[in-house]
Order: structure tokens, then C-alpha cells, then sequence
């Protein structure tokens, strides 16, 4: 269902892909040690993606040789092994593509979540600037596609082989990369094009990207498939127009001795008086309503004065992934919020219902910040050159 076609563009020197490679742009926080680290590499990606002059960087990386032209269409398949929640080593596969930039009702680029305008503005600002995609959209996929993936990276060699050092500032850190790359013209290209062209992608992340390319009027952009993820719970920290004091009364607190991720349909919330769990009253039915994100802001939020406004504010909200459970405890405890909340993870099967709703109502989409995928992909293993309709 989904048209693709083999990258081209550029991608980093062999000997220079550690240093090039960065996280997603939108999970390096302003400020953050991460943020300082990936500033202070002159060669990393993030001086195009978050720097404050993007066109000026990209010329810089391929004048410096750190990016170096690839015009021959091709696929990139991307392994990740990395130390999974139970402490066992685990593997996923996938692909980098350039996937056919469709409307969401052809049902061939299937979206379950809300985006930000000011997002989507700044990344086609972004690819206007300089012509090309630095960062993929990260899509699910039904189709057979582990089995083909298996069989190229069992006999071919691998293009990089890294280990991803961030000094232990994002759950990329440490993780065991291989990348083998497959021309579309070979027989293993021309298979992982037909296995693709089988079914639909389901946006997991990077719904600001896709929504981007749309608007931009791209005909392809970048997309990495496979067919299994993990979503970890996206948790929040909040300081609400009402104080944890005032508002304490009327939510049913239970204290917990530990602030940790909850059982489905409960709510775990860090204060400085204490940890405690908060259980959801009423489950509804419809995909959408029964999703504990949206439990939380129909009954939890009002007793802090918070509305659907204020999500993007940060005076009132920040976001983390369920692995930085320690770090939003020390929002708390720096005072730059006043409660942090922990949630269940959404599942995958929760996602696809919420998506498959949206294919005949596309009023039904996910709260935003409802998934957070781990680990994510490295951006900069390719910059796509794309262009417009």
C-alpha cells in the first residue's frame, strides 16, 4: 500500500558516524547537559537540527567531510541491540525509507496523534532551508518485514557499526548499531520494496515530521519501519494555577512508598510531601476516552486549574519518558514544578485501535504527548534530499 523508494542525499563519513549521529531534535531539552554535549561537537547534527543556523551547518558538515553525497537510491537497514527493562539483551530491525508523503485519507500513512502547529512550522522551515530531511518518522508496520530484514543483515556486511556515546544522557546511550545498505536495485532492495508495498505504516513517532513533509508538499520523505517497538509511558510534570495543598482534599490520595509507574487506569504522583496513587474514577468506553492520558486530564488536571491549553506551556508542563522517573523526582525537588505524574504505558494494541477509529472519523486521534517510543532512532545516519510536488 505504501509506494517507497531507495534514499538519496548524504550520510555521515564511516569514520565519523558516532560524532555526526544524534538524538531526535525533540528530545534534547534546552539547557540540558545533553543539549550542552551535543553543542559542543562541532561535527554533530544537532547543529542543524536545534542550531540557530541550520543551512550555514549542513554546508559546513559536507565542506568538512563530515556528511558525504550518496545519489545511488538505497535502503538502509538499521539494527539496535541494546539492554532491555527485564535486563536481557534485545534486538529490533528496521529500515530506512523514502516513503510516498500521502494524504491521511488514502489510509496509506495512518497518524493516532494530535500535533503542535509551531512544531510542524519550524520543520518545514527547516527542510525549506536547506532542501532536505535530517530526522525520520518512525512508523509501524503489519507487513512481513522482519523475516527480509533478517536475511540482508545474516550475509551482508555492515556500512557502520557503532555504539552510541551520550555520556549516559539518553536511552540511545550505549546502544550497539549496525547499518547495512541495500541499493534498490539489488534483489534484496527490490524485496524489501514489495514486502513495504503490503500494508499501511502506523505513525509511532514523529507525527510533527510527517505532518511537515504534507504540508510542505513533499512527494517522499524519510521513514524508518519495522514492525515491533516498545512504548514507554510519557509522563509529565506539573505546576498547576491550584497548589497540591489546595486541590489534596479532593482527589482520593493513597500513599505509595516509592513514585513509580502505576497500574493501568492510576495515577502516580511525586510531591514533596510524598508519593502517592491516585485510581481512575470512571473508564469509558471509546478508544480515545478510556486512554489514561486523557482519564488524567478529564479528571485529574481541573483540581489543579490545568486545561488542554496549557499542555505546550511550560511554565505548567514538561515531559519524560518512563526510564526518567529520577529525573522528574528532581524537577520537584528543585521546585521548577510542583507534582510530577506517572502513568501506564499506552499499549500497542490501544495505538492501532485509536488509529484504525481515526481512518473513518479523523476527529479521533490521541491527546498529544500520549506515547513515547524506546529507544529512538539516531538521526543523521541519513539526510534525505527530497522534493516538492
Amino acid at each position: 500500500m505504501v509506494a517507497t523508494t531507495g534514499l538519496v542525499g548524504f550520510r555521515p563519513a564511516p569514520s565519523l558516524v558516532g560524532r555526526v549521529t544524534a538524538p531526535p531534535y525533540d528530545v534534547i531539552k534546552p539547557g540540558s547537559a545533553l543539549w550542552a554535549r551535543l553543542e559542543a561537537e562541532p561535527l554533530s547534527l544537532f547543529h542543524i537540527t536545534l542550531g540557530k543556523e541550520p543551512a550555514a551547518a549542513f554546508e559546513r558538515l559536507k565542506r568538512e567531510g563530515a556528511l558525504v553525497p550518496d545519489d545511488e537510491p538505497a535502503y538502509y537497514v538499521y539494527e539496535q541491540r541494546y539492554t532491555g527493562p527485564e535486563g536481557a539483551e534485545e534486538t529490533r530491525l528496521g529500515v530506512f525509507v523514502a516513503a510516498e508523503v500521502t494524504p491521511y485519507e488514502a489510509k496509506q500513512i495512518i497518524r493516532h496523534e494530535k500535533t503542535f502547529d509551531d512544531k510542524v512550522k519550524g520543520r518545514i522551515a527547516l527542510a525549506n532551508a536547506t532542501g532536505h530531511t535530517f530526522g525520520p518518522v518512525f512508523a509501524l508496520t503489519r507487513a512481513p518485514l522482519l523475516e527480509v530484514l533478517r536475511g540482508i543483515v545474516s550475509k551482508l556486511a555492515p556500512t557502520y557499526e557503532l555504539t552510541t556515546d551520550l555520556g549516559g544522557l539518553n536511552d540511545l546511550h550505549g546502544i550497539r548499531s549496525r547499518i547495512v545498505r541495500v541499493t534498490e536495485a539489488s534483489a534484496e532492495g527490490q524485496a524489501v520494496k514489495r514486502v513495504l508495498a503490503s500494508d499501511p505504516f502506523y505513525i509511532a513517532d514523529g507525527h510533527h515530521r510527517y505532518h511537515a513533509a504534507l504540508r510542505n508538499g513533499q512527494t517522499h520523505t524519510l521513514i524508518y519501519v519495522t514492525e515491533r517497538a516498545r512504548i514507554q509511558a510519557y509522563n509529565r510534570v506539573v505546576r498547576g494555577m491550584r497548589s497540591f495543598a489546595e486541590a489534596r482534599g479532593a482527589l482520593a490520595l493513597r500513599p505509595t512508598a516509592a513514585f513509580a509507574t502505576p497500574p493501568k487506569h492510576a495515577f502516580c504522583l511525586y510531591t514533596r510531601e510524598g508519593s502517592f496513587l491516585v485510581d481512575a474514577k470512571s473508564v469509558p468506553t471509546d478508544v480515545v476516552g478510556r486512554l489514561d492520558c486523557s482519564i488524567l486530564e478529564r479528571e485529574v488536571y481541573p483540581h489543579f486549574g490545568l486545561e488542554h491549553s496549557m499542555i505546550a506551556d511550560a511554565a505548567h508542563f514538561d515531559y519524560y519518558p518512563e526510564s526518567q522517573l529520577g529525573e522528574m523526582k528532581d524537577a520537584v525537588d528543585r521546585n521548577e514544578y510542583e507534582i510530577a505524574i506517572a502513568l501506564h504505558p499506552v499499549t500497542i494494541d490501544e495505538l492501532v485501535a485509536v488509529a484504525d477509529a481515526g481512518l473513518s472519523n479523523p476527529d479521533v486521534v490521541m491527546p498529544e504527548k500520549s506515547t513515547f517510543f524506546a529507544p529512538k532512532i539516531l538521526s543523521g545516519l541519513f539526510v534525505f534530499r527530497h522534493t516538492l510536488r
